[in-house]
């Protein structure tokens, strides 16, 4: 019986994401491959994946390298099958979404595995090209750029300022940002005072190699600082009543629900409750506009041994205390068993951190950009407070508050944060969780 080829794309790993980077084949040349078992690893800007394989039978040929940025649709691999005819590529319209598990941490790759004797080679079909940028905005406004277009110019050094576009409504395209380094590279260069040299390491350091997920994580944090003006500002709160609320319904909940009551779906409540009452917190600064969300979906930072991701809990404000607690959990588990979805990670329009779990007392946490804030709960300390003029001890906890400064003014945000604090300071033993 002829053997049939089945030439195996990139899948599109979520709705908002185009390409990937492989970095790591988990088979070589010449291996069995099963289908639906994970074939490869690849990072995204948002999660890294393992790529299951479509097909059952041996890899032939491995068509794109590890360390490749791969748009999603083009040929990575072509697998034998042994069933007849070669299989028809999809379309791009037919590229699936799949619904990838994300791994925390990409394992390092172990080497480039070496081809081994093929069958003879099947013509190379061209990659289906790159989705074309959106158009830009209505009314003369800023032009936004693609993730992939941003990653691109980071990477080349390229001021996407100064970039001409090419796309639709002239929008730039990763096409050309790699023209415009092209070109400037051609160029002769102006005399330049010469650059520092490098620190190198010293007899005896620890050089680690950053992985793509810690290095996106940097950039993310570079833009961040570099483009949105943070300001920040505290709370303390008293959680007398919080703590006496947790302590009542844990054996319950615990019993009914199979993991602890924690603090943080009181304080995602009162940070939801602040949200419904003050909207443009929930919003995003989009340089001639102010988009405010009628959704909000809590992003809740999850601290894994190596790195910190935000999932996101979608529609928050529609649960109840117990209902986020579930949402959490469901989430945070996931997380640390490396079965996020891609989509997960993104669409949060406000962000809860909860970095007193460590032991920290003020926090200045970074925003997430497109986001007008991050709210931080810290350690609840017994301290020395003035009760009508006599010293009690009451379990206390500042509340951190990290703004856009864009968005909100001082006195806006101290008015959010009082409203989450006196929120927090109304809860009662009787207060219903469920």
């Amino acid at each position: 019986m002829a053997a049939k080829t089945t030439r195996v794309v990139m899948p599109q790993l979520g709705e908002s994401v185009h390409e990937g980077t492989i970095s790591r084949w988990l088979v070589k040349p010449g291996d069995k491959v099963v289908e639906f078992e994970p074939m490869l690893e690849v990072d995204t800007d948002k999660v890294n994946a393992e790529v299951p394989s479509p097909v059952s039978g041996v890899l032939r040929e491995i068509l794109a390298k590890e360390g490749e940025t791969v748009q999603a649709g083009a040929e990575i691999a072509v697998v034998e099958t042994g069933d007849g005819a070669e299989a028809v590529l999809p379309t791009r319209e037919e590229v699936p979404v799949l619904p990838i598990h994300g791994q925390v941490a990409a394992r390092p790759p172990e080497g480039q595995p070496t081809e081994g004797p093929k069958a003879a080679e099947p013509p190379k079909v061209a990659a289906p090209p790159a989705p074309s940028e959106p158009p830009p905005p209505e009314g003369g406004g800023e032009h936004r750029f693609s993730p992939g277009v941003q990653m691109a110019a980071s990477d080349l050094n390229v001021d996407l300022s100064k970039v001409t576009g090419t796309g639709l409504g002239g929008r730039v395209t990763k096409k050309d940002v790699q023209d415009f380094a092209a070109r400037a590279k051609a160029a002769p260069a102006a005399p330049a005072a010469p650059a520092p040299a490098p620190t190198a390491p010293a007899e005896g350091d620890q050089v680690v190699q950053l992985t793509r997920v810690r290095r996106l994580i940097a950039e993310n944090m570079v833009r961040s600082k570099t483009t949105i003006p943070h300001a920040w500002q505290t709370q303390e709160a008293d959680m007398s009543g919080v703590v006496a609320n947790r302590n009542a319904n844990k054996a319950a909940f615990q019993k009914q629900e199979g993991f602890s009551l924690t603090y943080l779906p009181y304080v995602m409540a009162a940070a939801l409750s602040a949200l419904r009452e003050y909207p443009e917190v929930n919003s995003t600064f989009n340089e001639t506009e102010l988009i405010i969300h009628r959704d909000i979906n809590l992003g809740v930072s999850v601290g894994l041994e190596d790195s910190l991701l935000v999932p996101v809990v979608r529609k928050a404000d529609s649960l109840s205390i117990a209902g986020i607690a579930r949402a959490v959990n469901d989430l945070a588990t996931r997380a640390r068993n490396k079965q996020l979805k891609a989509d997960e990670l993104a669409g949060a329009t406000f962000t809860v951190n909860n970095s007193g779990t460590f032991g920290t007392l003020f926090s200045y946490s970074v925003i997430n950009p497109g986001q007008s804030g991050i709210l931080t709960m810290e350690a609840i300390v017994d301290r020395p407070v003035a009760i009508q003029g006599m010293i009690g001890i009451k379990p206390m906890m500042y509340l951190c508050f990290s703004f856009d400064h864009r968005v909100l003014d001082g006195l806006k945000a101290a008015r959010f944060l009082t409203s989450c604090r006196k929120w927090l300071e109304t809860v009662t033993v009787e207060t219903p969780i469920y």
